[in-house]
C-alpha cells in the first residue's frame, strides 16, 4: 500500500485562530520559544503566520480574518473554555520550559509530572485560553527518559 504521508519536515501542522493574534504571535514566541516563520497581515489582522519550534509548527489567524473555514472553528471563552484538540510539543529540557512559560504567564492546567513510562510533561492555557501539552516524552524514541 503506498504511503499518503507527504515526504516532509513535518507532516501535521495545528491550526490556531486568535483575537488579537498580533500579540499571540508574541507571546507564544516568547513563552514557548516559538519562532516566527511568515507573517501575514493586513494592520492588526493577520491573515496567515506560521510558526517554528524546532521541525514543528503552527499555524495561524486572526478571528477578525472571516472566511468559511472560520465559521468551523470555536475559541475557547466561546465553549466555556474547553477544547477539542491541544498541541502535544516535544521539549528538549521539560523543568526550563516549565519555568519560562509559567514565567510568561500560561496558565498551568496540569503542574509538571515526572512519568513513569519516562519523560516530564505538563498541560497550560495561553491567554486566550487554548490548551497546550509540553513534555519530554518522545513517543518516537523507544525507552527515551527524560
Amino acid at each position: 500500500m503506498p504511503t499518503l504521508a507527504a515526504h516532509t519536515t513535518s507532516t501535521i501542522i495545528p491550526c490556531l485562530r486568535y483575537r488579537d493574534a498580533p500579540a499571540a504571535i508574541e507571546w507564544l514566541c516568547r513563552a514557548f520559544g516559538f519562532e516566527k516563520h511568515a507573517v501575514h497581515a493586513e494592520g492588526d489582522v493577520v491573515q496567515h503566520a506560521q510558526l517554528v519550534f524546532g521541525n514543528g509548527m503552527i499555524m495561524l489567524g486572526s478571528v477578525a480574518n472571516r472566511s468559511a473555514w472560520s465559521e468551523h472553528i470555536a475559541q475557547p471563552d466561546e465553549i466555556g473554555g474547553r477544547e477539542t484538540q491541544c498541541p502535544c510539543v516535544i521539549v528538549a529540557d521539560c523543568d526550563a520550559h516549565y519555568a519560562r512559560a509559567k514565567a510568561a504567564g500560561a496558565v498551568i492546567v496540569d503542574e509538571l509530572e515526572h512519568k513513569d513510562y519516562g519523560g516530564a510533561g505538563y498541560s497550560c492555557r495561553d491567554p486566550e485560553g487554548h490548551l497546550w501539552w509540553f513534555g519530554s516524552y518522545d513517543p518516537w524514541v523507544p525507552g527515551k527518559q527524560a
